[in-house]
């Protein structure tokens, strides 16, 4: 559901919680006084029916909203038909858990741009999910793909393709990465340079765009081939104060979903600059 507000949570359970389910995770977002959390099937789906229910039961009673991360494994620029159609099959089946839990939105690394070029690459990814939102739509899958903007050089999704695609197919919007974003080029850190990121999101999506963000923030390392590693927020050169202050400018909703080392303490600093401005 687009929010017309900001949710801050974390990509994954919080570290502070007991336990190692995402059960337990969803508990310790409450109690936190968070709002929304990412469930990580980054190594794979292992979720069955029975869990997803159980996730969806304790999602509903803590008021807590899910997204999911799809498996990493995913390169819809492959050469390889296999492996081109196991890449489909892990975005299906998170889709298909993800929605069962009642995540909407699915977060997927859409592939690597290898010996292609970059139209090339894009068509590929294009007509990938194009498929693949048709048969989500077919099967009753209410779920959103949201290919994310990435940090490396040789990965597919900058900022210009991420919107592309969203802006080209019904039940594709983007997962602005703003740490991959700055790691990138090194640049996009800025107050202007988040305004104008922003512009393009209402250019490319209109104000829904704006309304039903899902974004991605942590601090970074960096290099000249892009992102290395997360940081934690304070201990990087990310200029997370500007980018809250853009999304108040801009009115932004929905949901920002933090990925640093310490995931609730930078999601908690940032909701208390969000609320303060």
């Amino acid at each position: 559901m687009p929010s017309k507000q900001l949710l801050f949570g974390t990509g994954g359970i919080p570290r502070s919680t007991k336990g190692t389910s995402s059960i337990s995770g969803i508990k310790r977002i409450r109690e936190l006084g968070l709002d929304c959390m990412e469930l990580e099937f980054v190594q794979g789906v292992r979720m069955g029916e029975k869990g997803a229910k159980n996730v969806l039961e304790t999602a509903k009673k803590e008021e807590v909203a899910l997204s999911v991360h799809a498996p990493y494994y995913i390169n819809l620029n492959s050469y390889d038909e296999e492996k081109l159609k196991a890449s489909l099959e892990r975005i299906y089946q998170a889709s298909r858990i993800g929605s069962l839990c009642g995540a909407e939105s699915i977060v997927l690394h859409a592939g690597f741009y290898q010996k292609s070029s970059k139209k090339h690459t894009f068509e590929s990814v294009s007509k990938a999910l194009k498929t693949l939102t048709g048969q989500l739509r077919d099967e009753g899958i209410p779920a959103i793909l949201r290919p994310e903007t990435m940090g490396k050089r040789t990965q597919f999704g900058t900022l210009e393709e991420v919107l592309a695609l969203s802006a080209e197919i019904e039940g594709v919007r983007p997962c602005l990465d703003f740490c991959h974003l700055h790691a990138r080029e090194g640049k996009e850190n800025s107050y202007p340079e988040f305004t104008e990121i922003l512009s393009g999101v209402e250019e490319s999506l209109g104000k829904e765009g704006l309304s039903n963000m899902h974004m991605h923030i942590a601090g970074v390392e960096y290099g000249i081939n892009g992102e290395k590693k997360h940081l934690n927020l304070r201990e990087s050169d990310f200029s997370y104060p500007e980018l809250m202050r853009a999304l108040k400018e801009f009115k932004a909703g929905g949901r920002v979903i933090l990925e640093s080392p310490v995931l609730e303490q930078d999601a908690l600093m940032l909701r208390e600059i969000y609320t303060e401005l």
